[in-house]
């Protein structure tokens, strides 16, 4: 009885092993290779599966999460034979569990050595200042390359981050030398250039002000000229307004000359000088102009 009980209690924890190890519960965001008798079976997925014990095995386990591979830092060249030390960061996710298994021995070790030959290979073609300023370019081509080769080793490069670039302190010092020296270039071809804008701008201002004072001279000879046009005009037309009243009236010629003489007269009459006396140069002409005023003034001999 003791022996049967005994089975009993073997039998039944063998059973609950076996379950035990046929059930396998795979968390979120992982994966699990399974190997039937040593060969590759199926790869689990997150939640509640089965195997058979004994017979399958799980080879491998990975998780699907972003992962950070460090690239050690390195010394490499560039292309002016600069010694730089570089290191960066490659993230990767784990899309194929089954290659990750068997294309590759280890992944990340491969990733970093592949990312530090591609490093070298691609500072190789730039030179110094290429490599301090294109750092965008070199992340771009660490990911195409590591992107291509890890296809094959069921991971998916996500990007590429170039971390660190340390330059030798005399090459460091003698860039902040050249800084300094464009940095002084550039102000001394700011300065030139705003000289010269402002002597434009001084020239072009005095070419418009003689533009300016040119325009106002010719328009000031302009009313000159057509001033003189009209004095001319009018006195034009007053001789002809004369010549046609001497036509009319012989008379009109002593009546000007007796007109000018008498406003002659009077000018010198309200002259304050002591020492004058008015003397008539031909009496019986100014009585002669004085008649023919009258009569002029007065043509029907009104009295």
């Amino acid at each position: 009885m003791f022996d049967f009980t005994l089975f009993t209690l073997i039998f039944i924890a063998a059973i609950l092993i076996i379950l035990f190890k046929a059930v396998k519960i795979v968390p979120q965001s992982e994966l699990m290779v399974v190997e039937r008798l040593g060969k590759y079976h199926r790869t689990l997925d997150a939640g509640l599966n089965f195997i058979i014990p004994f017979i399958d095995q799980i080879r491998a386990s990975f998780t699907t999460q972003e992962q950070v591979i460090d690239i050690p830092p390195q010394k490499v060249f560039t292309k002016d034979n600069v010694s730089i030390t570089i290191n960066g960061l490659v993230f990767l996710r784990i899309n194929d569990a089954r290659k990750a298994t068997y294309e590759i021995l280890d992944l990340k070790s491969a990733i970093a050595q592949l990312a530090q030959t591609t490093l070298r290979a691609e500072i190789g073609k730039l030179d110094l200042d290429d490599t301090l300023s294109s750092r965008e370019q070199l992340n771009a081509a660490l990911l195409r390359a590591l992107d291509s080769a890890s296809a094959n080793w069921g991971a998916k490069v996500t990007r590429v981050e170039i971390s660190d670039i340390s330059v030798p302190e005399e090459v460091k010092a003698a860039m902040e030398l050249q800084l300094r020296a464009e940095r002084e270039r550039r102000a001394t071809e700011t300065q030139a250039e705003g000289e010269k804008n402002a002597t434009i701008a001084e020239a072009e201002g005095n070419r418009q002000k003689a533009f300016k004072e040119a325009e106002a001279i010719e328009r000031m000879a302009d009313a000159k000229r057509y001033e003189q046009i009209q004095i001319s005009e009018g006195e034009q037309q007053a001789m002809i307004l004369i010549n046609q009243a001497m036509q009319d009236n012989p008379q009109a010629a002593e009546f000007l000359l007796a007109k000018d003489r008498i406003k002659a007269f009077e000018g010198i009459a309200a002259s304050d000088s002591a020492n004058k006396v008015i003397l008539p140069y031909e009496a019986s002409e100014l009585i002669g102009s004085l008649s023919a005023l009258t009569s002029i003034l007065n043509p029907k001999g009104e009295k």
